[in-house]
Order: structure tokens, then sequence, then C-alpha cells
């Protein structure tokens, strides 16, 4: 399969830490965070940007990206959160993606050059992925 995103959604799919998949969209910890809790959110029929994605699926997949979000700033005891997406220019998959990443003051991340980092092992990233649905779990207040 040429899209690894594609092959996250196949079954068998290679091991990922999956926080939400469902008919509209699949959210994955990033093998490289900035941070732990640093997501990435594809939706599950394949576009490669943004302007491809059909009218249809923008809200519901954004509605996605919006409940991750907050999971995200809940279980990271982040401040707030950093939401973005690339088109072709710095898409380093090309399959369209959204990164929430959580942030606090003085997080160190200045501009786009951001330094990313390893999980230390699979147990740690297991650990925040089960933050993160535990968080996603709980009623919007």
């Amino acid at each position: 399969m040429d899209c690894i995103f594609c092959a996250f959604l196949a079954d068998p799919a290679p091991p990922v830490h999956t926080v939400l998949r469902d008919e509209v969209a699949l959210a994955f910890l990033d093998h490289r965070p900035l941070f732990p809790g640093h997501l990435l959110v594809v939706p599950v029929r394949h576009v490669q940007t943004l302007s491809e994605l059909p009218v249809e699926l923008v809200g519901p997949f954004f509605e996605r990206v919006r409940r991750l979000t907050g999971a995200t700033e809940r279980a990271m005891a982040a401040k707030g959160s950093f939401v973005a997406m690339n088109n072709r220019v710095s898409q380093s998959v090309p399959h369209l993606h959204v990164h929430v990443v959580p942030r606090n003051p003085k997080d160190g991340l200045r501009g786009f050059f951001w330094p990313r980092r390893r999980y230390v092992d699979e147990v740690e990233a297991g650990r925040t992925a089960d933050l993160l649905r535990a968080a996603l779990a709980e009623p919007i207040e």
C-alpha cells in the first residue's frame, strides 16, 4: 500500500497507538511527537488535501478534531493546544492529516522549527494513548 495512513486503516493494520477510529476519522499518536499526546487525525477516506475532502465530510471530520483537541488538553493537563495541517508543501504523508499538539506556556516551541522526539518505549506510548482515550470518553461540559 502506497499510503502509510491508509495502511493504518487496513486489516491487518501495522501497529499504531489508536485513540479514535470510526467511520469518519482515525486518530493516533504521532511516532515522533512534539510533546506526549501529539495526535494525527486523518479522514478514513483517502484525500491528499483539505480542498479534496468532500463537503459532506468537512463537518463530521472537524467535529472529531474538535473533540480530540479537548481530550488532548484534558488528558495531558495542557493549558492549550496547537492544531494545524499542511497541504502538499511540508506534508510528510500525502494523506490529509491534522496535528493536535498539547501546549503549555514556556514549553520551548518557537516558530516552526520544533524538536521532535520519540516515546521512550511502547509502554510510555501506550499509557499516553490510554490517557487520551479516557479523556475522550469524558462528557463535555
